[in-house]
């Protein structure tokens, strides 16, 4: 079940608010002793967060599926690492996803987990969107007390947004100036039917080691011509072109009428998504 990005902001006793995280979203099946951890597009994730699946292992049920956001590494750096659970799709031979969300919360708060398994704290505030873009969060999500479990992007949960962000596709790069390393910034797009659109360029929000690592990924992935086919001021100076397979998660301000970033930074890389799903996401 995935958010529908709203510009509204309401607060009603039919929903409830969560912060919104900024992670992998992660669902987990526990088979008895056995545990897959799968990414959204269905990658195993097993070997990114061991601790994780040891947890959902010990638990004392026989059978279930969890769905949360793994945080760790260079994600959201206000909380501690941990698999941030929000949903539970299966017990132990019964199907949870028709139930009230409120019911379904009860039966996940009742499992007593403890960390790396941590459950999502629900927001009490009265404007919880105020508090969320105050200290910084990516936003909240509200969702509808009784709302069934959906296997798509539903309008019974909403993610209210402080800072804009986006999925992008990298397409290109330009070389480092002065004492950077690596690469200058990244050329991203995204895909609008059969047409990769270009959107900009991304030069904020890399440390060294992030640099170095890319442009070793991306030397791996060089083609010869642009793979953009539409959208204007492609750069063509110490332009290097690669084949549209990484995904970014970009913040930025605003879009600009003529369809790029402004102000974009660059908050982390995206494994959990392929390039053909990202498309400018709108209101």
């Amino acid at each position: 079940m995935a958010a529908t990005l709203t510009r509204e902001r309401f607060q009603t006793p039919e929903w409830v608010f969560e912060r919104k995280l900024d992670g992998i979203r992660v669902l987990a099946f526990k088979e008895g002793g056995h545990v897959r951890l799968l990414s959204r597009n269905q990658l195993p994730q097993n070997h990114h967060y061991p601790s994780f699946v040891e947890a959902i292992a010990a638990l004392p049920v026989e059978s279930a599926i969890l769905d949360g956001e793994a945080l760790g590494g260079h994600w959201d750096r206000q909380l501690p690492p941990g698999y941030y659970l929000f949903d539970i799709l299966w017990l132990d031979g019964r199907d949870l996803t028709q139930r009230p969300l409120d019911e379904r919360r009860g039966i996940l708060t009742g499992l007593a987990l403890e960390p790396p398994l941590v459950v999502v704290d629900r927001l009490e505030d009265a404007e919880p969107w105020k508090r969320a873009c105050t200290e910084g969060w990516e936003g909240v999500i509200a969702k509808r007390r009784d709302s069934s479990y959906e296997h798509r992007r539903s309008p019974n949960w909403l993610k209210m947004k402080c800072e804009a962000s986006q999925e992008l596709v990298v397409g290109g790069f330009t070389d480092p100036q002065g004492k950077r390393v690596g690469l200058g910034a990244l050329l991203v797009g995204h895909y609008e039917g059969d047409d990769f659109v270009f959107a900009g360029k991304v030069g904020t929000g890399f440390d060294t080691r992030l640099l170095l690592e890319l442009r070793s990924r991306f030397d791996a992935l060089e083609i010869a011509e642009p793979p953009f086919t539409k959208g204007t001021g492609l750069p063509r100076a110490n332009a290097h072109w690669v084949k549209p397979e990484v995904v970014v998660q970009v913040g930025f301000m605003e879009w600009t009428p003529d369809g790029k970033l402004r102000h974009p930074r660059l908050i982390g890389l995206r494994e959990d998504k392929t390039a053909p799903e990202v498309t400018r996401e709108r209101p």
